[in-house]
C-alpha cells in the first residue's frame, strides 16, 4: 500500500486508500471507512473483482463486521457497552440491566427492566423431557459438554422461536437463552457431582437464582449470600461481552447461514471451550496450585522471566489490552470484597496470588512488559472462593457471555444487506494433475 488520498465531491471528503502493483504498475484505489470511535478500515471488498484477495490468518487486521454494541480501545484500555465504560456499568449497574442494554442499545427505564425481569423470569424452566437428556452424558462429562449440547437440544423444543428472520421469533429466542443457559449450567454441575436437580426460584435474583441453583439440596434451606451474589453478577458484567473474539465471531458466522439461534449459541460455546479462549481462569488456579506455596513464588518468577523456559505465569497481560485491562481493577476490589466476607485472606492459594499480584506491580520487568494482572487472574480466585469448581470456570464464562452472543447474533441477521459469511484462503498445494489407475502407481 503506497499512500492514501482524499477525493472531494462538493462538500463530501472522500478518503481513499491506493495499492500499486510493483510488477506491472497496476492501482487500486479503496475507500478508507470510519467509524464513530477506534481505528479506520479499509474497504477491500472490491478487490475481489480485481482478482485480489487479502491474506490475513486469524483475521487480526480485518474488520468482519460492522457493530454498534462493543467498543476495546486495547492501547487505552477502554472497554465500553454501547457507548457506556465498563466501570461505570459494574459500579451502578446489575447484569439484568446490561443484559437489557446490549440486546435494545439504551439503558431501561424503572417499568422497561421490571418487565424485562419478569419476563426472562418466566423462561427460566427447562422443558420437562430435557431433563432425560442429562442421563445420556456420562457422571464425568465436562460441563462444557453437557452445556453444548443441552443448549442446541433446545432447537428441538423450542421450534417457535427458531426462525431467526422473523423480529418476534427472534426476541423469544434471546429470552429463552438468557433465562435458560444459567439453570443448563447449574444443572451439568449438579448431575457431574450426582446430586438432585434445583428447579429456578424465580423470586430471586439472576446471579441469586444461579446460587440457588448451584449449591441448594432439597434437604435444607438455602439463602444466597448477597455480597457473593453481588460478586457473581460483577462477573458477569465484565464478561458479557468483548468485541469479536472467537466465540462471537463462531455465533455470528453460524449464524449468517440462517441457523437456528440455539444452534449459533451451542457453536459459541464450543469455540469458548478452547483453552486459549476461555479457559484462562482455570488456568490460573491450576498455576498457583502448581506453585504450592509463598516460598517457591520466586523461583517460578524467575521462571517465567527466562525466555528458555516453557513455564509462563497465567492471568498476566492480554492479548488486546497493551496496558491494564479495564475490568481487572474492577474484579480486583470484589475479589478482596469477598475475600472480607468470607475470611479467606489465610488460605494458602489467595497468599499466593496476593503475593504475585505484588511483584507484577512492582517489578520492573513486568512494568515495562506491562504485564499488569488481568481479568482472569481475580475472576478465577473469586470464583474458587465462591465455591465454585475449576471445571464449571468456563460455563460461567459462557453463562455470562450468552447475553453478548445473542445481542451480536440479532444484530447480525437482522442488518441489511445480511450475507452468509464465505472467508477466503490462500491456495498453497499441488497444481492440476492427471489421475493414474491404481496398478500404475
Amino acid at each position: 500500500m503506497q499512500s492514501e488520498s482524499e477525493m472531494t465531491q462538493g462538500t463530501e471528503t472522500k478518503r481513499t486508500a491506493r495499492i500499486t502493483f510493483s510488477d506491472n504498475d497496476q492501482v487500486i484505489e479503496l475507500p478508507v471507512l470510519a467509524g464513530s470511535l477506534g481505528t479506520d478500515v479499509i474497504d477491500t471488498r472490491g478487490l475481489g473483482a480485481r482478482g485480489y484477495f487479502t491474506y490475513d490468518p486469524g483475521f487480526l487486521a480485518t474488520a468482519s463486521c460492522a457493530s454498534s454494541i462493543t467498543y476495546i480501545d486495547g492501547d487505552a484500555g477502554l472497554l465500553y457497552y454501547r457507548g457506556y465504560p465498563i466501570e461505570q456499568l459494574a459500579e451502578h449497574s446489575d447484569f439484568m440491566e446490561v443484559g437489557y442494554l446490549l440486546l435494545n442499545g439504551e439503558l431501561p427505564s424503572a417499568r422497561q427492566k421490571d418487565e424485562f425481569v419478569r419476563t426472562l423470569r418466566y423462561h427460566t424452566m427447562l422443558h420437562d423431557q430435557m431433563a432425560y437428556f442429562f442421563r445420556g452424558f456420562r457422571r464425568d462429562a465436562h460441563p462444557m459438554a453437557v452445556m453444548m449440547g443441552m443448549v442446541g437440544a433446545m432447537s428441538a423444543f423450542y421450534r417457535d422461536s427458531s426462525d431467526p428472520f422473523d423480529p418476534s421469533q427472534r426476541e423469544v429466542a434471546a429470552y429463552r437463552l438468557l433465562a435458560k443457559v444459567p439453570t443448563i449450567a447449574a444443572w451439568s454441575y449438579k448431575y457431574n457431582v450426582g446430586l438432585p436437580f434445583m428447579y429456578p426460584q424465580n423470586r430471586l435474583g439472576y446471579a441469586e437464582n444461579f446460587l440457588y441453583m448451584m449449591f441448594a439440596t432439597p434437604c435444607e434451606d438455602y439463602e444466597p449470600n448477597p455480597v457473593l451474589a453481588r460478586a457473581l453478577d460483577r462477573i458477569f458484567i465484565l464478561h458479557a461481552d468483548h468485541e469479536q473474539n472467537a466465540s462471537t465471531s463462531t455465533v455470528r458466522v453460524a449464524g449468517s447461514s440462517g441457523a437456528n439461534p440455539f444452534a449459533c449459541i451451542a457453536a459459541g460455546i464450543a469455540s469458548l471451550w478452547g483453552p486459549l479462549h476461555g479457559g484462562a481462569n482455570e488456568a490460573v488456579l491450576n498455576m498457583l496450585e502448581e506453585i504450592g506455596d509463598v516460598s517457591r513464588i520466586g523461583e517460578y518468577i524467575e521462571r517465567a522471566k527466562d525466555r528458555t523456559n516453557p513455564f509462563r505465569l497465567m492471568g498476566f497481560g492480554h492479548r488486546i489490552y497493551k496496558n491494564m485491562d479495564p475490568r481487572a481493577a474492577i474484579m480486583r476490589e470484589t475479589c478482596h470484597e469477598v475475600l472480607d466476607e468470607l475470611g479467606l485472606h489465610d488460605d494458602p492459594l489467595f497468599r499466593i496470588a496476593l503475593k504475585l499480584e505484588q511483584i507484577a506491580l512492582e517489578d520492573t520487568y513486568f512494568i515495562e512488559k506491562r504485564l499488569y494482572p488481568n481479568v482472569d487472574f481475580y475472576s478465577g480466585i473469586v470464583l474458587r472462593a465462591l465455591g465454585i469448581p475449576t471445571s464449571m470456570f468456563t460455563a460461567i464464562f459462557a453463562l455470562a457471555r450468552t447475553a453478548g452472543w445473542v445481542a451480536q447474533w440479532s444484530e447480525m441477521v437482522s442488518a441489511q444487506g445480511h450475507k452468509i459469511a464465505r472467508p477466503r484462503q490462500l491456495y498453497t498445494g499441488m497444481r492440476r494433475r492427471e489421475f493414474i489407475p491404481i496398478g500404475q502407481r
